[in-house]
């Protein structure tokens, strides 16, 4: 396997990281209106979620850097043509990060009640986004022979990229309320299981009307292997959770979300970003790529420092793996 095709890979490898991690790192998010009845409910939420966060968005930085330094023309396509929605994307990760931080500075109602509301919109607006850039990549975007995007901001904005977009709202949503059901006790892991049950059968409807869609638009044999396997896990994830089996379910939830980047990765290649005008112009894993010493130098570098990421990651994962519930957040807050 030539080397920009292994790049390709591990491309593909930590944007499944990403998702999988920050996935459900949205969905509580999310769950702050939608499942937390009264401050300290919220809080408990964000405290599943506060010690692992960012180290969780190291995948994103780690996935962005590898594109920047692998396959540079892509990179700076993407950027250019997707700025606007990227944009906001990166905004809202600044403001959700400092709403963690700087919430429970304060003691009054209006100052936590409002980084609270930034908690919750900067965790919808990026869930949803993200399906809408991955949707538009695999559709192919107007880009001319010198790789640059033609487009603008409502060509994004079409009905496949929008239904991508739901897609990873409610996946990623589905994903939270599962993990909450492993980090909480109490009345609050109840309601988040119940929860859980209603958003899987919405999440399993519109995937699997996005999955149909790609497949019968762009798959081919190996990518129809990758819907069925997203097709099983999502179902058996909110069988899972109807049954209690919430552990099944988290796994099997991250499953889904696998093989669902999977597939749509399978669908692009050889190419990195179609070109919806003229199929020559589309950038390739080929003409897209740094020079072989480039590639080789950073295969080195991943060899070394991946293991030490892993490690340190599942080493905080193991270290505030405990649940918590309301009695655990002192009266002060």
């Amino acid at each position: 396997m030539e080397l920009h095709t292994v790049w390709f890979v591990l491309i593909a490898v930590l944007w499944t990281g990403y998702f999988f991690l920050e996935g459900f790192d949205f969905g509580v998010g999310v769950l702050t209106k939608l499942l937390a009845r009264d401050r300290v409910e919220k809080r408990v939420l964000i405290n599943t979620i506060g010690p692992v966060w960012d180290g969780n968005e190291v995948w994103l930085l780690t996935a962005g850097g590898a594109t920047f330094a692998a396959f540079p023309d892509w990179y700076a396509t993407l950027f250019s043509g997707f700025y606007l929605p990227l944009l906001v994307i990166l905004l809202c990760l600044i403001v959700r990060g400092v709403a963690f931080e700087y919430r429970a500075k304060r003691p009054e109602h209006r100052w936590q009640h409002n980084w609270e509301q930034a908690i919750f919109w900067c965790s919808l607006i990026p869930a949803a986004l993200w399906g809408v850039a991955f949707g538009n990549i695999v559709r192919g975007v107007e880009i001319d022979a010198s790789k640059e995007y033609v487009g603008s901001l409502l060509d994004l904005l079409n009905p496949y990229a929008l239904l991508g977009g739901l897609v990873t709202l409610t996946l990623f949503t589905f994903h939270g309320a599962v993990f909450t059901t492993l980090k909480t006790v109490g009345d609050i892991r109840a309601r988040a299981r119940k929860l859980a049950w209603r958003l899987g059968l919405v999440t399993a409807v519109v995937a699997l009307a996005f999955l149909t869609w790609t497949q019968t638009s762009r798959g081919d044999g190996t990518s129809a292997i990758a819907m069925g396997v997203a097709v099983v896990a999502i179902v058996g994830a909110v069988g899972a959770i109807k049954a209690g089996r919430e552990g099944w379910s988290f796994a099997l939830s991250g499953v889904t979300i696998a093989a669902a980047v999977a597939m749509l990765f399978l669908t692009l290649f050889p190419n990195v970003m179609p070109s919806s005008l003229n199929p020559d112009w589309s950038l390739t894993v080929t003409n897209a790529s740094s020079s072989p010493y480039t590639l080789t130098i950073m295969t080195w570098c991943a060899a070394i420092a991946t293991p030490v990421v892993l490690l340190y990651q599942g080493w905080t994962y193991w270290v505030f793996r405990k649940r918590i519930g309301t009695q655990h957040i002192a009266e002060t807050h």
